[in-house]
């Protein structure tokens, strides 16, 4: 379906144009299914992702900077985010010995058993949304997008 059909558009669009639409579009259809996924955890994407990071520093602490640059989305409150995970018990979060300015995050046990259970119904979720693409088709959709982006 083209993304006139899905729009119900009448006006004729370029390719710059349906471009644009087409990933936005997309974008809104990934984040609500990706939402339906989480939601039962009480966490949103962002809390989310700043689990993900976390995890990623296998046992290491990451500072707020870490944390803000590896964000998807780089407009998030970081430190709004850690201080609601904090609340769930789901990060750690000290003040670095070093430099009492650097605040130090770390995630919980908590934090890595709940990112456990959401793993295999991600991969369901990514798997659902890459069906119809093969293998050499989501490369060069990767590839594609990277390139769009730079």
């Amino acid at each position: 379906m083209t993304i006139e059909d899905v729009l119900q558009s009448t006006v004729k669009m370029d390719n710059r144009q349906k471009v644009i639409l087409n990933i936005m579009f997309t974008q809104n259809l990934l984040q609500d299914k990706f939402s339906e996924v989480i939601k039962p955890y009480e966490l949103s994407g962002e809390q989310y992702n700043v689990l993900r990071i976390l995890r990623g520093q296998k046992g290491s602490p990451a500072n707020m900077c870490v944390i803000q640059d590896r964000m998807i989305a780089r407009t998030s409150n970081t430190t709004r985010l850690v201080d609601k995970l904090l609340l769930k018990n789901l990060v750690t979060r000290n003040v670095c010995s070093d430099n009492r300015r650097k605040i130090e995050v770390l995630i919980t046990q908590k934090g890595l058993d709940i990112l456990a259970e959401i793993d295999p119904k991600l991969v369901e979720y990514e798997t659902n949304f890459s069906n119809n693409l093969s293998s050499d088709e989501l490369e060069q959709l990767n590839f594609l997008i990277e390139k769009y982006r730079q």
